[in-house]
């Protein structure tokens, strides 16, 4: 298998609300235009896996001064502070046919590499329970459970501090 990673673009809209689409749940996807308007204001933010030359997954988050993840970052991409000290992380998506194949870890250390080099202080994300052991493994620390209501699910935040 080959795989490559690069930045997103505009152009990458409606493939990527189709992958969110068949990652989550419709209460937890990010809409169409959630997406469209996250790459219109910070596409640099948007790492896209291919396998093979086809789109296998991606991950997306804004970066802000502000420590935890909010549910309103979620919906205004507007809030994104590209000389922020925290990278966030928004999701997390592989295509079903590509999973347990590594496709996420790569790209969670391709978003922690570029982190890393934009001087940020590291990355926060929220995850359901039965992730908290995963994201463990990339060195995230379960700082227990979120304010976020997003899906009405329980999520948990975790933070890597470099």
């Amino acid at each position: 298998m080959e795989y490559t990673i690069r930045k997103g673009n505009i152009d990458d809209a409606k493939a990527l609300s189709s992958v969110e689409a068949e990652c989550f749940p419709s209460s937890e996807a990010a809409a169409a235009e959630e997406i469209r308007e996250r790459l219109e204001v910070y596409p640099s933010h948007f790492l896209l896996l291919y396998r093979n030359g086809k789109l296998a997954g991606f991950i997306d988050g804004m970066v802000t001064n502000e420590k935890d993840l909010t549910d309103e970052m979620y919906e205004k991409a507007s809030l994104h502070d590209e000389k922020g000290a925290w990278q966030m992380i928004f999701g997390l998506n592989t295509i079903p046919a590509c999973r347990r194949e590594g496709c996420a870890g790569r790209l969670i250390e391709a978003f922690k590499k570029q982190a890393r080099e934009e001087g940020r202080k590291g990355i926060v994300l929220t995850c359901k329970d039965k992730l908290v052991h995963y994201y463990a493994k990339f060195g995230f620390q379960n700082e227990g459970i979120s304010d976020s209501t997003h899906g009405n699910v329980v999520w948990y935040q975790m933070r890597i501090t470099f």
